[in-house]
């Protein structure tokens, strides 16, 4: 390959993540993992919340945004040895793990992955609006009708976009491979990592309460903590609260447990 075309090449590569803003001497990194139909857009003012010493780095999942174009995952483990490869380079200083739903069981896995294969991991994983068990139903099986009902249920778009036809025929084939993706990516009984584990809960939220996001505490062998946030499910989009307390630990490692 000649020089020409490695240059070539590297413009065209997708990429997996991007600072925003880029905060070049940050002490730590967050990479942030989306929920189900959800994109890097979703953290893009998360900045504002924090100070020059966090990069928030979104994770830029294949079929969505400027990826649109390319098939998104639908199995965890293919998608988390992608992640492992792609995001290797930006694991050069310390870093952190936020996921939110579907984003919390992918940052979950990655983070054991790396353990498993002896790459850097993270300093601490933030887990939201999610837990470690099946949801009541397989969404990603369900016909188009109770897929959007799903979708109206969770409060997990505007009523303007599911009254829709045109946007939704559009969106669903991506938000249906999500809900595989997040159906495969529920840890077995006995995962674990040693990673210090923040869970997060929404007030309201149907789908993981405060009970079901402290049973995270069973897949770490580092601390565990878990706060109920005021909100439904998609309380991250009010992050003030939330990412005080993510700044705060941050900011104030807490020790690796050695073994």
């Amino acid at each position: 390959m000649t020089q020409q075309q490695s240059r070539s090449r590297a413009r065209t590569a997708p990429r997996w993540t991007v600072a925003r803003p880029a905060r070049p001497d940050a002490a730590v990194r967050l990479f942030c993992f989306p929920y189900a139909g959800g994109g890097s857009s979703i953290f893009r003012n998360w900045h504002t919340h924090l100070d020059d010493g966090i990069e928030v780095c979104p994770v830029l999942l294949p079929g969505r945004e400027e990826r649109y174009s390319e098939p998104a995952f639908t199995r965890a483990d293919a998608l988390v040895a992608a992640l492992a490869e792609h995001l290797a380079p930006v694991f050069d200083k310390p870093f952190a793990f936020f996921g939110h739903s579907m984003g919390g069981q992918i940052a979950f896995a990655l983070a054991r992955h790396l353990a498993a294969v002896g790459a850097p991991t993270p300093s601490r994983l933030f887990l939201a609006g999610c837990a470690p068990q099946h949801s009541r139903v397989l969404r990603h099986e369900l016909p188009d009708e109770q897929l959007v009902a799903e979708i109206r249920e969770m409060n997990g778009a505007p009523p303007e976009v599911l009254a829709n036809e045109e946007v939704l025929q559009l969106l669903l084939p991506m938000i249906r491979a999500d809900f595989a993706l997040a159906e495969d990516s529920v840890p077995p009984a006995e995962a674990q990592v040693s990673t210090p584990v923040t869970a997060f809960a929404g007030s309201t939220d149907p789908e993981a309460g405060h009970d079901e996001v402290r049973l995270w505490a069973r897949h770490t062998t580092g601390s565990f903590e878990s706060f109920e946030l005021e909100g439904d499910h998609f309380f991250l989009h009010q992050p003030a609260a939330l990412l005080d307390l993510v700044a705060r630990r941050l900011t104030t490692p807490v020790p690796r447990p050695t073994s």
